[in-house]
């Protein structure tokens, strides 16, 4: 039996080649930033390899050690997964661009890109697993990575956030290696088409659906989705800005991914409980983290509790259920982890110009001012983020209300449609604060901050996006067409 494609082992093994690599040159801080940026590059060039031979020819496949299916582990990116990894790789990349031009101190730590590579590979790999206790591996590789690269932040807080996420973690790690051993003890399988076929053929035994409860907890809390929320703010507002710009728009779509697939490959049964669950959920989400963000005290943190909210409408479009709402929630998955990811570079960029690298409002209020370009980068993110058109969020929108009236669910999505206003308030509120009020006069920034070279090439995506959304509409469309018929997947892998 043939191994498959080897390019699927790019996006996995590249990163993690170049941390290894970068150890090596621990000495050498502009060789490790070569070859992080050299790696995060062809990565992300795999991951669209692999979309491309995803569109034209089906799921592509490795098996690891050549052995056969569902014997042996097998990488097996779908078209779905396929677009996420080209999601993840891109901010990834962006992300490597940024930590090359920051001006944090744990940025030029030696272990500093090596962790940075670890949790890409990590992320890439949740992505295009088809085993669901490999899934496990990396899902633990990324969040240690990040947990300590939080830790090692110039913030002094850095280290109460990471531990209060590693325990935190420590608690979806125990739900997903439970859903785990009871899949196992009831299929004797760990291959999730295999799964899949036997969840299809063989009823609900009991530790079955135990095994539903506890992976769903498990992506719940990685998307952190209330109530599995707490952790997020802290966490990912004292984390380097390079690394914030990853956790918050990529690493919680793991989760989100991880209840596409519960609801669409293995749980099929129980998916309308699931989904009505998730709509209770994403609406909570909603308003909970739109107005937490619109009353908050940090620029940073408050797009960290912008992330609640917009988790939520994926979540909405995940639990309507319909072709085209999910459609709406895998196009809004990809735009917002451009948009989010630019606007915390750009907020990263303006506290780093600040003597304390303060992103408090009441301390860098006025300081962007004489930031044109750094001003209308954020309005443009900030509007986006809105789905003001032409913006690729307005697209994000738009598919999403075009789901929710095709699930003909009118309070909910009514609701829905009225939160999007309070993403509008907080976002103008805080571009006002930070770039059009007059500053404090004692107020003395840097010359220089960080690097504006990342944002900038995330915004330019965001108005492509935007102006040309045809080809990630089609393929959104494409994906969610493929999830309609799991024997597609299950056949891909198993044969058949």
């Amino acid at each position: 039996m043939t191994p498959g494609n080897p390019l699927v082992l790019g996006p996995v093994f590249l990163p993690l080649g170049g941390a290894a690599l970068c150890v090596l040159l621990a000495r050498r801080r502009w060789l490790q930033q070569l070859v992080a940026l050299s790696a995060s590059s062809l990565a992300w060039l795999c991951s669209l390899g692999i979309l491309y031979a995803n569109w034209r020819f089906g799921p592509q496949l490795y098996r690891l050690g050549g052995w056969p299916t569902p014997d042996g582990i097998v990488l097996a990116p779908d078209l779905l997964s396929s677009l996420f990894d080209v999601m993840a790789t891109t901010v990834v990349a962006a992300g490597v661009l940024y930590a090359v031009g920051c001006r944090d101190k744990c940025a030029s730590y030696p272990a500093f890109l090596p962790l940075f590579l670890c949790m890409a590979a990590g992320l890439n790999g949740a992505f295009y697993t088809g085993d669901i206790f490999t899934l496990f591996v990396f899902v633990e590789l990324m969040v240690i990575s990040s947990v300590i690269l939080v830790a090692i932040s110039d913030n002094p807080l850095g280290v109460e956030a990471a531990i209060k996420y590693l325990l935190i973690s420590a608690m979806g790690s125990l739900f997903l290696l439970l859903g785990i051993a009871a899949i196992y003890a009831t299929f004797g399988t760990l291959t999730l088409a295999d799964v899949a076929r036997l969840l299809a053929s063989e009823g609900r035994p009991l530790l079955a659906q135990a095994a539903a409860v506890m992976l769903m907890c498990a992506f719940l809390l990685k998307s952190a989705v209330f109530p599995f929320h707490f952790w997020q703010p802290d966490f990912h507002t004292t984390a380097p800005t390079p690394i914030h710009a990853v956790l918050s728009s990529v690493v919680v779509k793991v989760g989100v991914y991880g209840l596409i697939r519960l609801t669409t490959l293995l749980f099929t049964a129980e998916a309308p409980l699931i989904r009505a669950l998730l709509i209770v959920l994403g609406l909570i989400g909603i308003f909970f983290g739109s107005l937490s963000a619109l009353r908050t005290y940090d620029a940073k943190r408050m797009l960290a509790y912008s992330t609640f909210g917009q988790i939520g409408f994926i979540l909405l479009g995940i639990g309507w259920g319909t072709p085209l709402a999910l459609v709406g929630a895998v196009v809004y998955a990809v735009n917002h982890a451009l948009i989010k990811s630019s606007l915390l570079m750009i907020t990263g960029a303006v506290s780093s110009r600040m003597p304390t690298k303060s992103a408090r409002l009441t301390d860098i209020g006025g300081a962007g001012r004489q930031m044109r370009l750094t001003s209308r980068l954020y309005l443009l993110g900030g509007l986006a983020l809105a789905g003001v058109p032409p913006l690729n969020g307005f697209i994000s929108k738009v598919a999403l209300i075009r789901g929710g009236i095709d699930a003909q669910n009118w309070l909910t999505l009514g609701l829905a449609v009225a939160a999007g206003l309070i993403t509008l308030l907080y976002m103008i509120r805080t571009w006002q604060l930070i770039f059009q009020q007059q500053p404090d006069a004692a107020l003395k920034l840097k010359p220089q901050g960080d690097s504006l070279a990342a944002p900038a090439l995330l915004i330019g995506l965001c108005i492509l996006l935007g102006v040309w959304a045809t080809p990630l509409v089609g393929l959104a469309t494409a994906a969610v067409a493929q999830l309609g018929n799991p024997q597609i997947y299950i056949q891909a892998v198993l044969g058949g």
